[in-house]
């Protein structure tokens, strides 16, 4: 019942249980408990009944049917418009200019972590500086980025 929530798809499964497990007693082994056995068979014979059960599917084309008749269903665009794009490609090229102008060690931990996407130990080896050290750049240079870009991207 904990599974099914359906008292009589409940019901068959442990009939259905019950029978497998009488006709596979003979490969039942006494070294672990009958009671484990069993529940293993139930649990199984639950998980074949999810998947022999069909999911109820609904066409997307078909309208719906209501008490105040048909309701047609609309589904959102999620392709990007021109415009978005066109945005999305400026946005791009003021965080490119604004990667730029960081003084070149904040440039280089985040040109690594973001752009060639480095692990901060990998930064740490590659740079021969500490691991605390790659933090509070990357810190520090998103924080730069942040204050140079919050007038372009808000206009």
């Amino acid at each position: 019942m904990r599974m099914v929530h359906n008292r009589p798809e409940a019901e068959d499964i442990v009939q259905e249980t019950f029978i497998k497990a009488f006709t596979a007693l003979a490969s039942f082994s006494e070294e672990y408990a009958f009671s484990t056995w069993l529940y293993k068979i139930a649990v199984n014979n639950c998980i074949d009944h999810f998947r022999k059960k069909k999911l109820q599917t609904v066409s997307l084309d078909k309208p719906l049917e209501g008490k105040d008749g048909e309701l047609k269903r609309d589904f959102p665009d999620k392709e990007p418009t021109p415009e978005g794009e066109v945005l999305r490609q400026e946005r791009h090229v003021l965080v490119r200019e604004a990667i730029e102008k960081l003084p070149e060690h904040y440039r280089q931990v985040i040109v690594m972590r973001h752009q060639e996407e480095r692990s901060y130990e990998e930064i740490a080896q590659i740079l021969n500086i500490p691991l605390g050290t790659v933090k509070a750049r990357i810190f520090r240079a998103r924080e730069l980025l942040k204050k140079m870009l919050k007038p372009a991207l808000d206009s």
